[in-house]
C-alpha cells in the first residue's frame, strides 16, 4: 500500500477563543443585573412575564419591594406575591438625607409615584443565610422599587445592612441588545447623543459640568475643548495633553484639585470631578486618516476628520490629527517605552464627570476604530450630559472589589468634616478620602507628635466584617492562621489570612465579641468575600456581613493617648475599666457617662506607640471627634495624615499590603511569621501544608536596611551584591528619630544575615548604587515595649 501523500491535519473546524469576562458582558440575552446597596434602593421598570430573582448576598438582610402600575399608581397586582407588609423601610430611606438615593427620588418624582399608601412584599429576615434567593414573576407592566432597608448598626449587636443582587430575566428579548442609559446625576441642561463613528461639538459655560458616558461599555471617546473667549479673538488654542502631563506629573486623570487639563498657554480649561473607569489615554492623538491609511484601511472614517466636521460649526480650523483626551482608551507603556493598547476597562454606564473652568467649546467623538481591540471590536455610542454649576458633586473615583461588582465611588468618612477643618490635602485611599497631611504642622511635626505626645488619625477605610452564628469560631479557626479557640471574649488578635499556596490574602485583627460573635478588620473587601466563599464551601452555619459603612474609626496614638482618653471614656460595670484595658483588648464604651454616644475602644494601633482605636456609628462621629479633640488640648494632640503614618509604621516594622506583602508572599517572608503557630495550633487551617513547606525551605526573608546615603529610596528598588540582584526594597523612609535613611526589604536567605553589606540599585540598577547594611527588623522598639506600656 502506498504512503498517504497528504499531511496529517487537525480534524474539525476552529474553536472559538475562550475568554473569561465580567458578568455584564457575559450574561445571556434578556438578563439584567442590579445591585441594591445596604440601606439603599433601586427603581426598575418591568413588563408582564418578567422573572425577578433577589439574592441575599451576605445574608441577614431584609428586602422590601413596592410596585406601581403603568399609571404610576401603587398597587399589589404587579407581582405574583401579596404585598402584606408595611413599606416602612422604603419610606424611611427615601425621606432620609442619603444623597446616593437622589437619582431614585428623581425617578419617583418624574413618574409621580406616591409611596404614602404603599405596602410592600417583604422577603428574608435577619436569620437568612448568605446567597439565599427568592423568585417572583411580574403579572403586569409597571415599576418596582426594591430596597435593602435598615437602621443604624449597633456595634455590639452587629446588625449591619448589606447588599442584595436583583437578576431580571426579561420575557421579551430585544432584537438589538443595548444597555439602558443610566439615570442622570441631576436635571440635565443638555442631552447629546454621539452616535457611533461620529462626533458632536457643543458649548459649556464656566462652572457647568460635563458627563461623558460610555453607554454600552468598552468604547473610547476623544474629547477636545477650547477657551470660548480665545476663540472670540481668533485664537484656537486646544486642550494640550503634553502641557497637562508636564504640569500635573500624571499620565491619567483623577479627581482632585490638581486633576486639571490645560491649553498650550497653561490656561486651565476643565478639571476631573468623578471617574468610574480609572483608565484613559493621555499619550496619543485621536485617530486620523493617516493612521488608517498606513495600516491598510484607506478612507476609513476617523475621529480627527469627525472633529473637523463638528468644529466647523464654530469656525475652528481643521487639522489632520487632533491632540485629545482619549477617555476609556486603554493604552499602556511597557518597560521599553513601547505603547500598546487593548480593550477598554469601561463597563456599560461608566462615565467621566468634568467641570468647565472657563467658557469652553467642546467636541466629543464615538471612536470608529473597528480594526483593533480599542473599542472591543464593536464601535458603539457615547452620550454627553451637561449639568448646572449650581449642582454639587463630590469628587470621587470608582473601584470594583471583584470583577463582577458594581463600581463604588470614593466616599467621605464620617470624620471627614472634622479633619477638613485642618487641611484640604486629601487623597483617595481604599475608596475613601483621607487626609494626607495637615496645613499647620506637616508630616514631620505630626510624626514627632505621635512619638512624643498624641495624635488622632482617620482609619475608617479599614474593612470590617461581622462574623456571627454557631459555626463562627470554626470558620475563623479554619480561615485565619492564629488560634481562635484561645481568643477570649474582649480579646483582639493580629493574624494573617492565606490562600492554599501560602500566599497572603490580607493581614488584620480579629475581635471576639461573644462566644459566636467575631469581627474581622482588614484592608481588603476580598477578605469578606473569601470568608463567605469558605463558609459556603463547607456548609457552615455562619453569616459574614460587611459593616465598613456602619462602623467608622479613628486611632488615638502616642505616649499620652491613655491620659487623654481616660477623661472621656465610660464603661459599664460588667466591662473593664479603661485603665484595665490590656494590649490587644477592647471594650464597649460610652462618651463620658452611661447616656453618652456609644463606641468601641480597643488598645490597638499601627504606629508602634501606646495607642487606641475608637469605633463608632457614623452618626456619632462628629461628637466623638470633638470630645477627643477637646480632651487632647492638654496632651499636644495633633491630627495625623497618611504621610506621617507611613513613617511611623515603617520604623516600627509594620507591613502594608501591596508594598510589603502580596498573594505571592507568605507570612514568614512578610516578617510576621509569629502569626503562624504551626506547632501549637492543633486544628487545620487554609494554607497550613504550604506554610510548613515554606518555613522548612525558605527562600526570602524580610529584613531592615540602614542606608548610608540621603538619596531617596523607593518601593521596588533592586538590591544587589555585586552584579546579581538578591532582593528588593518594599518600603523606605528617612527616619527623623534615627537620623538616617531606613528601609524594609525582602532578601534571599543566602544573604539575609544581620551585618551583610548590600547595595541598592538606582537608574537601571547598575549605574548608580547606594551602600546599605542589613539590620534587625524592626528598626524602632523591636520588642514592642512602648505599645505594651
Amino acid at each position: 500500500m502506498l504512503d498517504n501523500p497528504y499531511p496529517k491535519v487537525r480534524p474539525g473546524p476552529p474553536r472559538p477563543s475562550q475568554i473569561i469576562q465580567p458578568m455584564q458582558f457575559s450574561m445571556p440575552p434578556g438578563a439584567e443585573r442590579y445591585v441594591v446597596q445596604g440601606a439603599g434602593a433601586v427603581l426598575i421598570p418591568v413588563e408582564a412575564g418578567d422573572q425577578i430573582t433577589v439574592t441575599n448576598d451576605e445574608g441577614g438582610q431584609v428586602c422590601e419591594i413596592v410596585s406601581a402600575d403603568e399609571r404610576q399608581t401603587v398597587t399589589h397586582s404587579v407581582l405574583d406575591r401579596l404585598a402584606d407588609a408595611p413599606a416602612d423601610g422604603v419610606r424611611a430611606l427615601l425621606t432620609g438625607k442619603d444623597q446616593s438615593l437622589r437619582g431614585l427620588r428623581m425617578g419617583l418624582d418624574a413618574r409621580k409615584i406616591d409611596l404614602a399608601p404603599a405596602r410592600a412584599v417583604r422577603l428574608f429576615d435577619r436569620a437568612t443565610r448568605a446567597k439565599a434567593e427568592e423568585t417572583l414573576r411580574v403579572t403586569r407592566a409597571g415599576t418596582l422599587i426594591i430596597a435593602a432597608p435598615g437602621d443604624a448598626m449597633d456595634a455590639e449587636a452587629q446588625d449591619t445592612t448589606t447588599p442584595l443582587t436583583v437578576m431580571i430575566q426579561r420575557a421579551t428579548i430585544k432584537s438589538h441588545v443595548k444597555f439602558e442609559l443610566p439615570d442622570p446625576l441631576a436635571d440635565p441642561l443638555a442631552d447629546i447623543r454621539v452616535h457611533t463613528q461620529t462626533a458632536e461639538a457643543f458649548f459649556v459655560k464656566a462652572g457647568d459640568y460635563i458627563q461623558i458616558i460610555d453607554v454600552d461599555g468598552r468604547q473610547c471617546t476623544d474629547f477636545e475643548c477650547f477657551s470660548a473667549r480665545k476663540l472670540d479673538k481668533g485664537i484656537e488654542h486646544a486642550l494640550d495633553v503634553t502641557t497637562t502631563r508636564t504640569l500635573m506629573g500624571h499620565a491619567y486623570p483623577m479627581p482632585g484639585l490638581h486633576a486639571k487639563y490645560y491649553d498650550q498657554e497653561m490656561l486651565p480649561l476643565v478639571e476631573v470631578v468623578q471617574d468610574t473607569c480609572g483608565r484613559h489615554d493621555a499619550f496619543a492623538l485621536a485617530c486620523s486618516a493617516k493612521y488608517y491609511d498606513d495600516i491598510g484601511y484607506p478612507g476609513h472614517v476617523n475621529c480627527s476628520e469627525n472633529f473637523n466636521k463638528a468644529l466647523s460649526d464654530f469656525n475652528i480650523t481643521g487639522r489632520p490629527g487632533w491632540m485629545a483626551i482619549n477617555f476609556f482608551f486603554n493604552t499602556y507603556l511597557d518597560q521599553h517605552g513601547v505603547m500598546y493598547s487593548d480593550e477598554p476597562w469601561s463597563r456599560p454606564g461608566d462615565y467621566v464627570l468634568l467641570r468647565a473652568l472657563t467658557d469652553i467649546v467642546c467636541v466629543s467623538s464615538a471612536c470608529p476604530d473597528d480594526t483593533t481591540a480599542a473599542n472591543g471590536w464593536n464601535p458603539t455610542d457615547i452620550h454627553v450630559r451637561t449639568y448646572s454649576g449650581h449642582e454639587t458633586f463630590q469628587r470621587s473615583v470608582a473601584y470594583r472589589p471583584t470583577p463582577d461588582a458594581d463600581p463604588k465611588m470614593t466616599k467621605q468618612t464620617a470624620f471627614h468634616d472634622s479633619f477638613a477643618q485642618h487641611t484640604r490635602n486629601f487623597i483617595e485611599y481604599n475608596g475613601y478620602w483621607l487626609a494626607n497631611c495637615f496645613a499647620e504642622a506637616g508630616p514631620i511635626e505630626e510624626y514627632w507628635a505621635c512619638r512624643k505626645q498624641s495624635v488622632i488619625m482617620d482609619l475608617s477605610p479599614l474593612r470590617k466584617f461581622e462574623i456571627t452564628g454557631p459555626d463562627s469560631e470554626a470558620l475563623c479557626q479554619y480561615v485565619f492562621t492564629r488560634n481562635m479557640k484561645t481568643l477570649a471574649v474582649g480579646g483582639v488578635v493580629y493574624t494573617a489570612m492565606c490562600y492554599e499556596h501560602g500566599g497572603m490574602i490580607d493581614d488584620g485583627t480579629v475581635f471576639r465579641l461573644g462566644k459566636d460573635n467575631f469581627r474581622w478588620i482588614g484592608g481588603s473587601d476580598y477578605g469578606g468575600e473569601w470568608l463567605r466563599e469558605q463558609a459556603d464551601k463547607l456548609g457552615l452555619k455562619v453569616l459574614v456581613r460587611s459593616s465598613t459603612d456602619q462602623l467608622h474609626n479613628v486611632a488615638v496614638q502616642g505616649p499620652e493617648s491613655r491620659d487623654l482618653l481616660r477623661k472621656i471614656v465610660w464603661t459599664a460595670p460588667h466591662n473593664p475599666q479603661f485603665d484595665q484595658l490590656g494590649w490587644f483588648r477592647f471594650t464597649p464604651a460610652r462618651l463620658r457617662n452611661e447616656s453618652g454616644a456609644p463606641f468601641v475602644v480597643s488598645r490597638t494601633g499601627y504606629t508602634g506607640e501606646l495607642g487606641y482605636e475608637v469605633m463608632c456609628h457614623p452618626k456619632d462621629a462628629t461628637e466623638i471627634f470633638d470630645a477627643i479633640w477637646e480632651a487632647g488640648q492638654d496632651h499636644g494632640l495633633r491630627p495625623m495624615g497618611l504621610e506621617a503614618l507611613d513613617m511611623v509604621r515603617i520604623e516600627a516594622g509594620l507591613i502594608f499590603a501591596g508594598y510589603d506583602f502580596s498573594d505571592q508572599t507568605d507570612p514568614f517572608e512578610a516578617g510576621i511569621g509569629f502569626t503562624v503557630p504551626l506547632k501549637s495550633k492543633e486544628d487545620d487551617f487554609i494554607g497550613r501544608d504550604a506554610l510548613i513547606r515554606r518555613k522548612e525551605h525558605p527562600s526570602r526573608k524580610m529584613v531592615g536596611l540602614e542606608i548610608d546615603s540621603n538619596v531617596g529610596v523607593d518601593h521596588g528598588d533592586c538590591i544587589h551584591i555585586g552584579r546579581a540582584q538578591i532582593g528588593e526594597v518594599t518600603s523606605s523612609m528617612r527616619s527623623p528619630l534615627l537620623g538616617k535613611n531606613i528601609a524594609l526589604a525582602r532578601i534571599d536567605v543566602a544573604h539575609a544575615d544581620v551585618g551583610t553589606a548590600v547595595e541598592i540599585g538606582k537608574l537601571d540598577g547598575q549605574q548608580k548604587r547606594l551602600p546599605a547594611t542589613i539590620v534587625p527588623f524592626a528598626h524602632y522598639d523591636p520588642k514592642k515595649e512602648r505599645p505594651r506600656a
